[in-house]
């Protein structure tokens, strides 16, 4: 395989990976959006296996392809602050998520983690996009 050969080939493999990553971040969200839903109107459709499986399923592609990219991209995750962010508001989604879903003891409180929920997924998009911790702020400061 030539060098040129094999740049081609890795070029394609991270826009694969990379639109893998980015599908599953939309459907990720869709889909906690309507789960929230059906808990909110009491739907029967969260007693369905589908609806409790498939969640974990695009989650796993999702952070899978999200590995994919740090190690075909060879980052340092430790000495990327921006990757550190986002490894960070993922954790922070993922436990006020399952609050909004089914931990939380009160409708207010999952109203409460729902929309920060929300938040913390627009500040993890800022931080993809903008390569930086400050997400979506770096935009109000000239470079």
């Amino acid at each position: 395989m030539s060098a040129s050969d094999y740049r081609e080939l890795t070029a394609l493999t991270y826009l694969l990976i990379k639109s893998l990553h980015m599908i599953t971040a939309i459907v990720t969200i869709l889909g906690f959006v309507l789960r929230f839903y059906w808990m909110a109107v009491k739907s029967d459709m969260m007693q369905l296996k589908l609806t409790r499986v498939l969640p974990h399923i695009i989650d796993t592609l999702f952070l899978l392809s999200g590995i994919g990219l740090v190690l075909l991209l060879k980052l340092d995750a430790f000495s990327q602050p921006w990757l550190l962010a986002k490894f960070a508001g993922l954790i922070a989604y993922i436990v006020l998520g399952t609050i909004a879903i089914k931990r939380g003891p009160t409708m207010q409180i999952r109203v409460i983690a729902f929309v920060a929920s929300l938040g913390l997924f627009a500040y993890i998009i800022g931080v993809a996009l903008t390569k930086s911790p400050a997400s979506w702020l770096v935009f109000g400061y000239a470079a």
